[in-house]
C-alpha cells in the first residue's frame, strides 16, 4: 500500500531526527578513552551549555617518515625535536609553514606513527575550538604519555578569540606550560595572520634600523611563540617527479619510471596547476588504480 509505505517512511525520518536532537543533550563520556593513541577534540553547543570531549581516532592515517621526500632538512629537525620531547630533555613548539601540499601535515602524522609505541600521543584540535585549550590541558595534567596537540591549516583573522587562547597556551599565561604537551601547527602563513599593505606604512627608520609598527608587531608576536620554525618551499619539477616515482612504487604500480610515466605525471600537474607532494600522490594513486582495474578486467 503506497500510503502505508509513505507513512512508515515519514515516521522513520522523524524518529531519526528526534534521536539526533536527543544525542546533543546527552553528556559526553565520563573520561577520555586513554586506550586510544589519537583523538579529535569535539565540542557541542547544543543543549544546556557547551560540552567538549576527546573523541578517539581508532584508525589514524598510516603514513611513515620514509614517505616524506625532498624535505630532508625539515624532517630531521622536527624528528630531533620530537625525540627530545619524548626523552624529557626539553623541546619546542613547532610551526610548519609554507607552500601547500609540501608535506607539512603529513610530517606530523608520520612522526606520530613512528613514536606512538614510545608513548607519543596525538590530539587534533580545530582552529575554532582553540578556546577550549584550558579544558584540554586540564584533562592531560598528570598523564604519563607525551602529547602533541596538532592544529592543521592554522590561520586567523583579526579579533578571533581562539588567537588569544593559542598565544596564552604557547607562552603568555600565568600558568606554566605542561611538560607533557607540545603544539605542532601547520599553516600557509608564516605569521598566521593576513598581512596588509597599509600596515607596512607604520614602519619607521630609527638610526638606520627598521622598526615595525604595532600592527606588524602584534602579528609577529604569535608566530614568535613557536620555538621552532620550519619553512616549506614549492617543489621543483625534478622533486615532483621524484615524489611521483616514490608513490608509484609505494602503491604497487607496474611502472614507476620512464618517459611515458614522466609525461603523464607532468600533464597531471599541469591540469592541477601544482607540482606539490599532494598532486604527486593523487597522480600515483590514480595511475596505480587504473593499472589494477585493467589487470582485473
Amino acid at each position: 500500500m503506497p500510503d502505508l509505505d509513505d507513512r512508515l517512511h515519514g515516521l522513520l525520518h522523524r524518529a531519526e531526527d528526534l534521536l539526533d536532537r536527543i544525542e546533543h543533550h546527552l553528556p559526553p563520556p565520563a573520561a577520555p578513552d586513554w586506550s586510544a593513541h589519537a583523538w579529535r577534540w569535539r565540542r557541542s553547543t547544543s543543549g544546556p551549555g557547551e560540552r567538549g570531549w576527546l573523541e578517539p581516532v581508532h584508525h589514524p592515517h598510516a603514513v611513515q617518515l620514509s614517505d616524506l621526500c625532498c624535505v630532508d632538512a625539515q624532517r630531521a629537525e622536527i624528528d630531533r625535536n620530537t625525540r627530545q620531547f619524548l626523552a624529557g630533555a626539553g623541546a619546542n613548539n613547532v610551526l610548519l609553514s609554507g607552500a601547500r601540499g609540501t608535506g607539512k601535515s603529513t610530517l606530523v602524522k608520520a612522526l606520530f606513527n613512528s613514536y606512538r609505541t614510545l608513548g607519543l600521543r596525538l590530539i587534533e584540535v580545530d582552529k575554532d575550538e582553540l578556546c577550549d585549550l584550558p579544558r584540554i590541558l586540564a584533562l592531560l595534567d598528570g598523564r604519563d604519555e607525551r602529547f602533541i596537540l596538532y592544529c592543521d591549516d592554522l590561520s586567523f583573522e583579526a579579533g578571533e578569540g581562539s588567537y588569544k587562547a593559542l598565544k596564552a597556551a604557547l607562552d603568555g599565561s600565568i600558568s606554566a606550560p605542561p611538560d607533557n604537551l607540545l603544539i605542532y601547527a601547520t599553516s600557509n602563513r608564516r605569521h598566521l595572520l593576513p598581512e596588509l599593505q597599509r600596515e607596512n606604512r607604520e614602519a619607521r627608520v630609527v638610526d638606520g634600523e627598521i622598526h615595525h609598527g604595532e600592527s606588524i608587531e602584534e602579528k609577529i608576536s604569535l608566530s614568535d611563540r613557536f620555538g621552532l620554525w620550519l619553512s616549506f618551499q614549492p617543489f621543483t619539477q625534478g622533486q615532483y617527479l621524484t615524489l611521483c616515482r616514490h608513490w608509484l612504487a609505494r602503491l604497487g604500480a607496474a611502472r614507476v619510471d620512464g618517459a611515458e610515466v614522466e609525461r603523464a605525471a607532468l600533464q597531471w600537474a599541469l591540469r592541477r596547476g601544482s607540482r606539490s607532494g599532494r598532486t604527486a600522490y593523487q597522480f600515483s594513486r590514480d595511475r596505480a588504480g587504473r593499472e589494477r582495474l585493467a589487470a582485473r578486467d
